[in-house]
């Protein structure tokens, strides 16, 4: 959320971002209602500053036996009250639209981030590693599963229905090793690791931004007013909401939970094996910082460096993108992607998503802490996926797959995997 001064003073920045977040923040509406609001306010306090004068003036005049005059007074404490109570709910109306209607306006792009309508716009900063230059004809990830008997999807869709899938074996070893290497190097690097909530409550989704426009992504408890959250983001954000925190330090935090996405709109290649499911888990970064761009700048280059170097130990080709506005959310001010070399698509498929929020979270939450000044501040939060499983896999599995079909184990993962340095292709 944006602070609606701020709008006020921005509005052309506000329209630009608007355009090119592909939102309508129904700026026109939301100005229209602001000032209501504020004639309203403004109506309501003068009604009531001249009732609290009146019923002074009453008592003095009851104290001096006026009684009749007394009675005129009130009167007119009457009529006004009556005009209070309709100038009241009419105040309480303009709140609730100005309040709804700020919920829809995005957070302006950073000055670096590239201008365009989707991710085809995307930018390359990077890329880190060689891709592999296979001399057979390679499989893909779940050719692989199946070869090895670690992955069963057939299975899973019985189950669960489309886009669920069942890890067996090595394969559930894979998918517990890279979140423990992820949440050695996280820890090891100042992060306290935590186990969080997926099942959260509404308020929490639209005060870290995913709602009101994500409610298409997500799923619902029927009847429990609850849904299931997308990332952990959600809840290590409202783990503080309304509070004043310590940030002598940045506080960095390392969620650990199972994720659920709805993934409604996508469609084609995204749907084959691991690569879009609706049931996942995910470790993330979240961060909070002092209120100052260059100290989140600095947090948001931190935990981009965080992810890559769990997927150099983990030896896999990856670039570094960055994210153009037409291709972020609503939430973020500025964001780089992640995607790791994947064979089978023959193109890189993101594996990590980096923002920085500033202090757009932190205000709808209202999360703040005292400055060097003792001033209360809002602190700015920051984001970003140190691994996210099973997709992890499809990368893991094809880089490393040999001629003979079996497939290699990077050796930071070896230590999760009883020393194993090859998962061996079945004899035929």
């Amino acid at each position: 959320m944006l602070d609606m001064n701020w709008i006020r003073e921005n509005q052309e920045l506000v329209r630009n971002t608007a355009l090119w977040k592909r939102v309508d923040p129904a700026l026109d509406e939301l100005l229209e209602w602001d000032d209501k609001r504020r004639v309203l306010l403004r109506d309501t306090e003068q009604h009531r500053a001249e009732r609290n004068t009146l019923s002074k003036e009453i008592e003095q005049l009851l104290r001096r036996g006026e009684h009749a005059a007394g009675e005129r007074i009130k009167e007119q404490v009457r009529a006004i009250n009556s005009l209070l109570g309709t100038l009241e709910a009419d105040l309480a109306e303009a709140e609730h639209r100005c309040g709804e209607l700020q919920l829809l306006v995005p957070n302006p792009v950073s000055a670096d981030t590239p201008i365009g309508k989707d991710d085809s716009e995307n930018v390359e900063l990077r890329r880190s590693g060689t891709l592999p230059e296979f001399g057979f004809a390679p499989r893909d990830h779940v050719e692989l599963g199946e070869l090895h008997g670690i992955l069963d999807i057939p299975r899973g869709v019985k189950a669960g229905g489309p886009r669920s899938y069942v890890l067996k074996g090595a394969g559930l070893d894979l998918h517990l090793a890279v979140q423990r290497l992820a949440l050695d190097v996280l820890t090891g690097r100042g992060f306290t690791a935590m186990d969080v909530p997926v099942i959260v409550r509404p308020e929490a989704l639209e005060r870290t931004g995913f709602f009101p426009g994500g409610r298409d992504q997500t799923y619902e408890l029927n009847g429990e007013n609850r849904w299931l959250a997308g990332t952990s983001e959600v809840s290590l954000v409202s783990l503080y909401s309304d509070e004043t925190v310590e940030l002598d330090e940045p506080m960095r935090l390392a969620g650990m939970s199972a994720c659920f996405r709805r993934e409604v709109g996508s469609a084609g290649r995204d749907v084959r094996g691991l690569y879009r499911v609706h049931q996942f888990s995910k470790i993330e970064q979240v961060v909070f910082c002092r209120n100052d761009p260059e100290a989140s700048e600095q947090m948001l280059q931190e935990i981009l460096a965080n992810a890559e170097h769990i997927l150099q130990l983990l030896e896999l080709p990856y670039r570094i993108v960055a994210v153009c506005s037409g291709d972020m959310s609503l939430k973020t001010h500025k964001q780089y992607d992640v995607e790791t070399w994947m064979p089978s698509r023959d193109a890189f498929g993101e594996t990590h998503s980096a923002s920085n929020l500033h202090d757009f979270q932190a205000r709808r939450s209202n999360i703040r802490y005292r400055d060097e000044h003792g001033r209360l501040q809002y602190c700015h939060t920051l984001n970003n996926t140190a691994v996210a499983t099973p997709r992890i896999l499809i990368p893991l599995l094809e880089n490393h797959q040999q001629e003979d079909g079996s497939i290699y184990i990077p050796a930071a993962l070896r230590k999760y995997m009883n020393g194993l340095e090859r998962l061996e292709a079945p004899q035929v």
